[in-house]
């Protein structure tokens, strides 16, 4: 007579007791003992290992730094737990908030020539050359642009073979000239790099932002060269241009230091709370790009504590904006 399993099926006909009357009589791999004890495990072979070691080749671990712990707390930053890191924070902050007034009252270097240019095409190509391999820290710090620059009129894509890069360039050797090539071709399937800029007259320049910023994700063309792109484009007059929100997406410093400042991860709340920390501090909010970014990264020398993008390499924080960040945060 035909029996029920525990399924309340015929047990001959059952998938789930037909697999497992299968696997039991399946005999044993070697290495594994009968009373289901010690498990001796193969080897890895060559190529096996070669895979693991590829794998981990591409991980890329960085510890991030925090002060200790003591005491301190502001709804603002729930995630800041250290005084230090939050004195930190407001200078990195004063910093950037400086810096965009710099720019757009008396910008330096080719930064000027891009702000009193005529010549949209040229201007525009000059700042995204700018944006992508970054400002350096030093001296001259448009030293690698002037090296690579090339006309937007003659069509010709930058030699960037050994040209000094800043440290928040978007530039991969390894890609060549592609993402030049992208641009260009982003840029020529609109009309021209101004009618792709201008986009839709009735766009407010928060909207303009958002969107050139959705339209600006080229491969190899970094969150970080996108949002200054437009941020610097925007304070230099050339564009109506204005951050509505820092756009945090994906693993760059600038998001992964945004989760670690207001303590959360989903984008939506970390948007909001970068806009409440600007309002209450009365900054921009395109200053808590660079801000955050400069805050993110390893202690550097006293002589060069950050990076200046495009400021000499003296420059300070806003004593005004330092003075509105550190009495909304309490400190």
């Amino acid at each position: 007579m035909p029996s029920f399993c525990r399924h309340n099926r015929f047990a001959a006909n059952c998938p789930i007791c037909s697999r497992e009357e299968a696997a039991a009589a399946r005999p044993r791999r070697p290495g594994v003992s009968s009373s289901g004890g010690h498990v001796t495990r193969k080897r890895p072979t060559t190529s096996s290992t070669a895979r693991s070691r590829a794998t981990n080749n591409d991980l890329r671990v960085r510890r991030a730094t925090r002060a200790a712990d003591d005491g301190f707390r502001s709804p603002l930053v729930p995630g800041v737990k250290a005084t230090a890191d939050a004195e930190r924070l407001a200078q990195e902050l004063a910093f950037a908030a400086g810096r965009l007034g710099t720019l757009a009252a008396a910008p330096p270097g080719l930064y000027a020539e891009i702000a009193g240019a005529t010549d949209y095409e040229e201007a525009t190509w000059l700042a995204f050359l700018i944006a992508y391999l970054g400002p350096l820290d030093g001296e001259d710090p448009f030293a690698g642009v002037r090296a690579a620059r090339t006309t937007w009129a003659s069509g010709e894509l930058p030699d960037l073979t050994d040209v000094p890069l800043g440290p928040r360039t978007s530039h991969e050797p390894a890609r060549g000239t592609a993402t030049l090539a992208a641009y260009r071709a982003w840029a020529e399937r609109a009309g021209s790099q101004e009618q792709a800029f201008r986009g839709e007259t009735a766009w407010r320049a928060e909207r303009r932002f958002a969107r050139l910023f959705e339209r600006l994700a080229l491969q190899g063309l970094s969150r970080d060269a996108r949002f200054d792109l437009l941020n610097t484009l925007g304070q230099l007059g050339l564009y109506e241009l204005r951050a509505g929100a820092l756009q945090l997406v994906g693993s760059d410093d600038t998001t992964v230091a945004a989760k670690r400042v207001f303590g959360i991860g989903d984008t939506l709340l970390l948007e909001r709370r970068a806009q409440d920390l600007a309002d209450a501090a009365e900054l921009p909010l395109g200053a808590l790009d660079l801000g955050l970014w400069n805050w993110s990264q390893p202690r550097r020398p006293a002589s060069s504590p950050r990076a200046t993008m495009g400021l000499a390499l003296e420059s300070e924080p806003d004593a005004d904006a330092y003075a509105r960040v550190a009495d909304a945060l309490g400190l």
